[in-house]
């Protein structure tokens, strides 16, 4: 019949063309048999010695099984074990001939119980790692940032709330001994005093406000915005043309917070570098995507070039668009200005 050799043709095709590496041994452990996939792992020295049968050709590239204890350990090693069938599934190191020490995903079975004859199935998980590696890392980003605006709260509100009321209440008493002499110099120093007091009230308060305005907690981004954007005119003169679409008031705080920071990152750097008296600013949500974009008509710089001594950056710019989804892109260039567009999906 013309499917009778079917299966073993699959099976042929399988030990041929299989990205999975497969290793037969025999009792004694020594090898009978790999695919191709096996033959690119190992290197040409110990795949001689492979075939010419040496029962511990294996342990000169394998660098160890992960088991409940150790991350890599060669105790009651599955090639020797007498209980072989227990490692039918587990994490195995070896050293491979091109990529180094490298991960795999291992199976170890029996498929000839009469001849004791086993097979060895190698899976590279170093994809799979990175990809872990990757999650990981984002994950603890994400909890770093939130603890460091949690702290910026915290601090923020205790400067304001304690520190400048106090100083407040001081400026008052101050206010009131103007009035309780007639000493020309007393009143001269409590009036110098108070200027001081009140020039170091009004540092403590912007102070507060660039830790983490209360705006962005109380009524969300374009609040912050506004209020952030009247203090940058008020400090420094730049004008700040903003338009802003939002169909929501409120969005994710993670969200929020990522904007407020670029946001604040790229007019910052607009003032120290570009040498202009006006950016642009627009904010709108289109088709379920929250769009940021602030751009200038100055100086500009060549991408790669990044200006030293920015506070994010652009590297942690981008780094937090990309914890919350986003995507980050800046264009500039010698003398056409810099635009700089942040989107994130809410």
């Amino acid at each position: 019949m013309p499917g009778t050799n079917l299966p073993n043709l699959l099976m042929e095709k399988l030990f041929e063309n299989s990205s999975e590496a497969m290793f037969f041994f025999d009792k004694q452990g020594k090898v009978l048999a790999m695919n191709p996939a096996a033959e690119d792992i190992v290197d040409k020295d110990i795949l001689k010695q492979f075939y010419q049968g040496e029962p511990d050709a294996l342990c000169r590239t394998c660098r160890g099984y992960t088991s409940e204890t150790d991350l890599r350990t060669c105790l009651n090693c599955f090639i020797h074990s007498t209980e072989a069938e227990d490692f039918t599934s587990y994490q195995v190191y070896l050293d491979t001939r091109d990529k180094g020490m490298v991960p795999f995903a291992a199976t170890y079975h029996t498929i000839d119980y009469e001849n004791e004859i086993r097979v060895l199935m190698l899976r590279d998980l170093t994809r799979q790692f990175k990809t872990q590696e990757k999650f990981y890392q984002n994950k603890m980003m994400k909890h770093i940032i939130e603890a460091q605006e949690n702290e910026r709260k915290r601090i923020s509100r205790e400067l304001h709330d304690s520190v400048a009321q106090e100083l407040m209440s001081a400026v008052i008493d101050l206010r009131v001994l103007k009035y309780m002499t007639a000493d020309e110099q007393l009143l001269k120093k409590v009036k110098q005093t108070e200027a001081s007091m009140t020039r170091l009230m009004n540092d403590i308060r912007n102070l507060s406000v660039e830790l983490r305005p209360a705006a962005l907690d109380d009524f969300g981004l374009d609040a912050a915005f506004r209020s952030h954007f009247k203090r940058m005119e008020q400090s420094y003169g730049l004008v700040i043309d903003y338009e802003s679409r939002l169909s929501e008031k409120r969005y994710k705080s993670e969200v929020e917070t990522v904007m407020y920071r670029v946001c604040q990152e790229a007019v910052l750097n607009a003032l120290k570098y570009a040498q202009v008296d006006t950016v642009k600013v627009s904010l709108a949500e289109e088709d379920g995507v929250l769009n940021l974009r602030i751009e200038d008509e100055g100086a500009g710089f060549n991408l790669g070039d990044e200006p030293d001594g920015t506070g994010l950056g652009l590297f942690g710019m981008r780094e937090r668009a990309e914890l919350v989804g986003g995507t980050f892109n800046v264009d500039s260039g010698i003398g056409r200005g810099t635009r700089i567009t942040l989107q994130i999906p809410v």
